[in-house]
């Protein structure tokens, strides 16, 4: 699936008619492809107050090959060398007059940014400041990197990273994903690190090389899509679907070299089912994806049980269910990564889906109340939240509804799965291990809930 409307908007047609009519014109945006260097152009990096991050940076930076610039170099002249990513280092803050430096550094950079470039500020959480005026310069970031990530245009996205004292080790891995194409449809997101024992020596190219993943509800749209990422990256995919869907399911699985698993997951013998095949056909797993889902949209005072318990039970209660079986089955393998499928409905409620919601927003609790347990085994569990993602589900939407969903977000237009699907493949690589109860919204910086 595409977004027709984006495809239009950057035809020769469509852009004269856009133009005219004074019509969004969303633009094509930078995903990753193997082999893409992470970055189109240079960086450069600033600091607001002391920042102490500012050569775990660089170094990532030079590791990849990015020529990276002093803050001279943007001078605010928009004729110079276009940017490919602005970053800065806002750990030194020590309180408001600090974010001064922010804006001194950030305001000429940003003019050089070039489209589909990346900025990125790094600080300290807001709950670890030593005085209110601290906490108030820190927090202020939140406000600051939104705001920026809603002045951005050309496929242009903001981020921020919280990096407690102690996790600095954690950095790299979000640090590649913010600034690359798989980020292509994260954008205005505050992300929180821990500190964790991240390996070294990871395969940039094949990150799961090795790997046994499962993933549910695979045989078609997002679950497809991360099926083929997950492969693509190196894992074996373990395929799970519906034997309903057994055909589509085989096709995926024999697409990626995977297997099929047909599977109900909401059985009462399914998550045992799956602990055994997993015990038995890979000596283990290092990654779950909790993709299943499905919708019974209705008013409340509408919806009968049935309705209400299907979705319950798909959505939220099999993903309980089948984590703890796997958690008391010891059959996750070392460093294991479980990545659950939450929905924006969840963050910002949506009519006609008071089930659908409550099930997203309780995958959010899920994930954060497990963190430490998954942490005590140097394991980690996260959520990703996808927002308007161009899907056959939603082409079947009416054509006004389905135009404002996809268009009130920072980047004017819908998301593809495998904007979906390279988020969850991030959080399932073995560098990610310092993001850890999570949840992380690929929605485009959608107004719903922002």
């Amino acid at each position: 699936m595409a977004d027709w409307y984006t495809n239009f908007a950057n035809s020769g047609l469509g852009t004269t008619i856009t133009k005219q009519l004074g019509l969004p014109r969303p633009v094509e945006l930078r995903r990753y492809e193997p082999g893409q260097p992470l970055l189109p152009g240079p960086a450069v990096v600033g600091s607001a107050g002391a920042g102490r991050l500012n050569d775990t940076v660089s170094a990532v930076l030079r590791d990849a090959g990015i020529p990276v610039l002093s803050p001279m170099a943007a001078d605010g002249s928009t004729d110079g060398e276009k940017l490919g990513a602005v970053i800065l280092d806002a750990t030194g803050l020590a309180g408001p007059a600090d974010l001064a430096g922010a804006h001194e550094f950030l305001a000429p950079a940003i003019k050089r940014l070039r489209p589909s470039g990346r900025v990125l500020i790094l600080t300290d959480p807001p709950s670890d400041a030593g005085s209110p005026a601290q906490a108030a310069a820190r927090q202020a970031v939140d406000g600051l990197v939104r705001s920026i990530a809603k002045e951005l245009r050309a496929g242009s996205t903001a981020n921020a990273v919280f990096v407690p004292e102690g996790a600095e080790g954690s950095l790299g891995s979000p640090l590649r994903f913010f600034l690359s194409g798989r980020s292509a449809y994260v954008d205005g997101q505050l992300l929180t690190l821990s500190a964790a024992d991240v390996p070294t020596g990871e395969d940039g190219e094949k990150p799961l090389a090795g790997k046994v993943a499962v993933v549910t509800g695979a045989a078609r749209g997002i679950g497809a899509a991360i099926a083929r990422v997950m492969a693509r990256d190196g894992a074996h995919v373990v395929a799970v679907d519906v034997p309903a869907a057994g055909d589509t399911l085989a096709e995926v699985a024999n697409e990626i070299g995977g297997t099929a698993l047909q599977l109900d997951i909401t059985a009462p013998d399914a998550p045992q089912r799956l602990v055994e095949h997993l015990r038995e056909r890979h000596g283990g797993v290092d990654v779950v994806v909790h993709n299943a889902g499905i919708t019974r949209d209705k008013l409340l005072v509408n919806m009968d049980a049935a309705r209400w318990n299907s979705v319950m039970a798909v959505n939220l209660q099999a993903q309980l269910d089948i984590t703890r079986a796997l958690l008391d089955g010891d059959v996750f393998n070392a460093g294991a990564r479980v990545v659950c499928v939450s929905s924006q409905s969840g963050i910002a409620g949506n009519r006609g889906q008071t089930n659908y919601a409550a099930s997203k927003a309780g995958v959010i609790g899920m994930v954060r109340a497990w963190a430490p347990e998954f942490a005590g085994r140097s394991a980690t569990i996260n959520a990703v939240a996808p927002g308007f993602i161009v899907t056959e589900m939603t082409a079947k939407m009416p054509f006004g509804t389905r135009e404002i969903g996809s268009r009130i977000n920072s980047l004017q237009q819908g998301g593809l799965p495998v904007d979906v699907a390279e988020t969850i493949a991030w959080l399932a690589q073995p560098g990610s291990a310092g993001v850890n109860g999570q949840t992380v919204r690929v929605c485009g910086q959608s107004m719903l809930g922002a």
